[in-house]
This record gives C-alpha cells, structure tokens and sequence, in this order.
C-alpha cells in the first residue's frame, strides 16, 4: 500500500536534462530485482556508480546534500521509454516523493500515480526557477493546497482531483474500486451467495 502523501519538506535535486527514459532511471538488467525495498541502491546506476562499483562523485544524487533529496527536478518527457514499475519504485525507495518536470512519459506518469509518488507538471521555465530558487533551501510540496513553497515563493500546480485523492489517501489501484464501488460489491457478494452458494464454502 503506498504510503500517503500529504505535505513534505526537504531537499529538491535539479536534474534538468529532457528524455530521461526509464532505463537510465532503472536499468534493464536489473528488471528481475521485483522486491521492492533496495531498488533504490539501482536508482541511475549507470550515473550513480562506477562498474567497479565505486560512486561517480559529479553525479547529483552522490552529491551532498543531494544525498538525501526527496525531490527531483527534471527535464522535458521525464521517465519516457518502457514500462518498468521498478523506475517509479527506485525514486521511492532513495527517498524521491515528489518529481516536477515540464511533461512525463504517459505510463511512468500513471505508474507514480499508482505507487503514491507525486508526479507534478509545470513549464520547462518554471521548473527552470525553480531549480535556481531551491539552491541552498529547502523546498516544501504541499499537495492539499496544490503549491511548491521555497522561501516567499509559491508555486501552484494542476493535478487531476482522483490522483489527488488517491495519494492523500495512500490508496492504489484496487483500494480505490473499494472506496468508489464496496456498497456495489458487497451486493454482488450477496446475491451470488444465493445464486451460487458453492462458492463461497
């Protein structure tokens, strides 16, 4: 069950390069990992690490305090390419919970939805603000308000009220068909035990 998201504070990584796919974020030979907790040690492994397995010092995230940034700001198409869930749970697991970027790849974008990461979508040139402003402060996302604060300065986004919901709740897919549809269900339920009592022995 994701985990809600309601308002967080901390570090914002600028990590501005456009067609990020998902392979970069996740790479593929790694697609047996399935296990959830760890997947962040393969979060831009190729970036991230050397093949010897020491860390490329350069790279954002291997960088102080981006060490433990919960948001990542980002390019143009951000997590295009295949449909790897393991990309959105490798943010998760470093402790990204919120990406903003100028557009997303279609099923990351629904794949943030679905594992409670906040997938916020703003013009390249506030993004571009945004990374500048954050330098040296910390940036608070507030999901009820829809707002990006850092310092006195407030930034609105859009989100589409059933994602909205389902992150504040900490609800996936199928929690959702039970919050919208479980008075339908239990009628269903019932009625088949009448009809087909057999299987429900």
């Amino acid at each position: 069950m994701p985990q809600p998201f309601v308002r967080i504070t901390g570090v914002a990584a600028p990590l501005l390069e456009d067609h990020i796919d998902t392979d970069l974020i996740f790479p593929a030979r790694y697609l047996l990992l399935m296990e959830r907790n760890g997947l962040g040690d393969y979060l831009f492994r190729d970036r991230r690490r050397k093949a010897t397995g020491e860390q490329i010092e350069d790279f954002i995230l291997n960088r102080p305090p981006y060490t433990t940034a919960k948001i990542l700001l980002a390019g143009d198409n951000f997590g295009c390419g295949s449909s790897r869930e393991q990309a959105v749970w490798a943010l998760s697991d470093f402790g990204i919970r919120c990406v903003v970027a100028p557009s997303f790849g279609e099923i990351f974008h629904a794949n943030c939805a679905r594992s409670g990461l906040l997938a916020v979508q703003l013009p390249a040139e506030a993004v571009r603000r945004l990374a500048e402003d954050c330098a040296g402060h910390e940036v608070t996302v507030d999901l009820p308000e829809q707002v990006i604060q850092v310092g006195a300065s407030v930034v609105p986004f859009q989100i589409k009220p059933g994602i909205k919901e389902a992150l504040l709740n900490g609800w996936d897919e199928i929690d959702v068909l039970l919050a919208k549809h479980a008075a339908g269900i239990e009628t269903f339920e019932q009625r088949q035990r009448q009809v087909q009592p057999w299987l429900y022995e």
